[in-house]
């Protein structure tokens, strides 16, 4: 089973993104589960949404404690959340941010990690770009799909369409298809140069 935690704040589609990787997950031909943990929280306050995907019946239904992947929709909780509280230590981190590990001041944390493991991608600016809102969840999905394998660009294309309509959904393609191009670009270029 793998299992993701998504980090946010309201009104930024965490709960969306994860019933999208779900979406995505089930379209790929596996079993995914998608479900927030939230209670009276407002706009800006931390959100956590919770997406397991499996190639079997997924029974469990608590909270991840010891999340494969962690997605950071807002790289203000880095310091203000433990976000990476359970995180396996071969696990992914995607955090929405221009900036490096080191530039967000987790270089000394994430050295151990495999590198391939660790992406940044601008996915607010992406938004901003095709669909006008500040809302980084689908490009976030596209980049976890480049990132991981786990799911395809198409399985993520398809769910934005069984989520959205007309022009916002062709935003949002658009959105997964450069933040999927970008990562995709980068790890052409790292392998370069370990090359």
């Amino acid at each position: 089973m793998f299992q993701v935690r998504i980090h946010g704040r309201g009104g930024q589609g965490v709960v969306t993104g994860a019933e999208m990787l779900s979406i995505a997950a089930f379209l790929g031909g596996r079993h995914a589960q998608a479900f927030p943990s939230f209670g009276s929280e407002r706009t800006g306050a931390p959100v956590v949404a919770f997406c397991r995907m499996d190639d079997q019946e997924i029974r469990l239904r608590e909270p991840i404690m010891q999340p494969d992947a962690l997605i950071i929709q807002d790289p203000t909780l880095l310091h203000q959340v433990d976000v990476f509280s359970g995180l396996k230590k071969d696990g992914y981190i995607l955090i929405n941010s221009t900036r490096s590990f080191d530039e967000l001041g987790l270089g000394e944390f994430v050295k151990d990690f495999a590198p391939d493991h660790l992406l940044t991608v601008g996915a607010t600016e992406l938004a901003l770009k095709h669909v006008g809102r500040a809302v980084p969840n689908v490009p976030l999905l596209g980049a976890f799909a480049a990132m991981s394998g786990l799911i395809t660009l198409d399985a993520v294309e398809a769910a934005i369409q069984q989520k959205f309509r007309g022009g916002v959904a062709l935003g949002n393609i658009e959105a997964a298809r450069e933040a999927y191009q970008i990562v995709k670009s980068q790890a052409l270029a790292a392998e370069a140069t370990h090359a």
